[in-house]
């Protein structure tokens, strides 16, 4: 069992319907209003997390986003998508955003704490039907730490992974972070050059991958749904269903399950077209505020990448997801277990598995493209759990090393004294 099977509530259990008394409670406890007089809460101090300017409220099947810097929310769930929609209205309390906008006949009213792991809330009411209210820790990234002190024992890896990415920037630029799943660092998030921002190449199959689970957990869609491939659906590169015969029916699943295992070019592919083309996958990351993660073009399509459409991620967005995924706050824990069980069988294990010691258990997604290195995912060393992004851009060839001496750099520190 995860830890956050153990400690936490997540938020798709954690973000409830909750009683309009219980909200007017909690609205008070966030603090004063504009109207009531009430300023901005003190700067950080010692122990005290940082404001945001973006944050998010998880809730089953999707999230409601907020950015400050725009005053732009999003609401994306189960039954619609409002897209980013500007609120000139939203009023920055403290460290909270608040508003009450209405789009195409629905009222959105929220309290959004610009501070992860605060308490949101957010008031659906729509035409004729009762309102629906929903509760829960909001997300930020990267997140305040649950233990500062915890943390502060993480802080040093961050000199020995830049000492890694430093010694390797002429050929090789890199980007690391890291996010302590386990407790024993406080939860604390670490990263060099977070904000670095290489071709995903095929780790943006995850954020493919999880928004098809979504729609399974919104009872969309099932996995034992087929979809037909053609040969014209066929494409080459890493992937195993270029070698069988074609036209045929492939189920969800199986899609599902060659995208991670062995990164198969082809079921992204269909799996993208069955969603309806990028935007879904890029409205995915847009509720979730990962705005350097972007699908633009399919896999081998040169033609597009000559007009200059990329895929582009960068590590932080990249643990943004593997967080939320492990916390079960955009799937459900059925569908995230589904997603680490194929990441765990992952058959590219070139990097990550071969700069760690023989048997280390390992969740993860490579990405390889001829200027391009990439390995992310989760080391599941029980009680030293954590998620990790390595991205890297260059020769390929170096990039790999690359890869696996921050890979080893980051076990080294989790292992150390255990």
């Amino acid at each position: 069992m995860r830890k956050t099977d153990k400690r936490r509530s997540s938020s798709w259990r954690g973000a409830v319907r909750v009683p309009l008394a219980v909200v007017t409670l909690l609205a008070l406890a966030a603090g004063p209003a504009a109207a009531d007089g009430g300023g901005p809460e003190p700067g950080p101090g010692p122990g005290r997390a940082p404001a945001s300017t973006a944050a998010w409220l998880p809730f089953p099947g999707g999230a409601f986003s907020v950015d400050t810097g725009t005053r732009t929310v999003r609401y994306r769930a189960c039954d619609g998508d409002t897209g980013r929609a500007t609120d000139p209205d939203m009023r920055v309390v403290g460290r909270s955003a608040r508003g009450t906008l209405t789009l195409d006949g629905t009222t959105y009213a929220y309290d959004v704490p610009l501070v992860g792991r605060r308490w949101g809330i957010l008031e659906v009411a729509r035409p004729g039907a009762r309102p629906q209210r929903l509760a829960g820790p909001v997300v930020t990234d990267p997140p305040p730490p649950t233990d500062p002190v915890a943390g502060r024992r993480l802080l040093p890896l961050t000199d020995r992974l830049r000492q890694v990415v430093d010694a390797t920037a002429g050929t090789n630029p890199a980007g690391v972070a890291v996010r302590d799943l386990s407790g024993r660092y406080g939860d604390q998030q670490v990263a060099v050059n977070g904000t670095f921002r290489p071709k995903a190449a095929s780790v943006i199959k995850l954020w493919i991958l999880v928004e098809l689970l979504r729609r399974v957990d919104c009872g969309q869609v099932s996995l034992d749904e087929g979809v037909l491939v053609t040969p014209a659906d066929v494409v080459d590169g890493t992937g195993e269903l270029q070698h069988e015969t074609f036209p045929q029916v492939v189920s969800l699943r199986r899609l599902a399950e060659y995208t991670i295992v062995y990164s198969d070019n082809t079921a992204a592919n269909v799996l993208i077209g069955h969603l309806r083309g990028f935007g879904p996958v890029n409205a995915l990351a847009d509720s979730m505020n990962q705005w350097q993660t972007v699908l633009a073009r399919k896999f081998l399509d040169e033609d597009a990448a000559r007009r200059g459409e990329e895929n582009y991620t960068s590590p932080d967005d990249v643990v943004s997801l593997l967080g939320a995924v492990w916390d079960a706050q955009i799937l459900t824990p059925g569908s995230r277990d589904l997603l680490i069980d194929f990441m765990r069988r992952q058959t590219l294990n070139t990097k990550i598995p071969a700069a760690l010691p023989p048997g280390v258990p390992v969740a993860h997604k490579t990405g390889d493209l001829p200027d391009a290195s990439h390995d992310v995912g989760y080391y599941l060393i029980p009680g030293s759990e954590v998620a990790v992004a390595f991205l890297t851009s260059g020769p390929i060839a170096t990039g790999d090393e690359v890869v696996r001496r921050l890979a080893r750099t980051v076990y080294d520190h989790v292992t150390d004294g255990r």
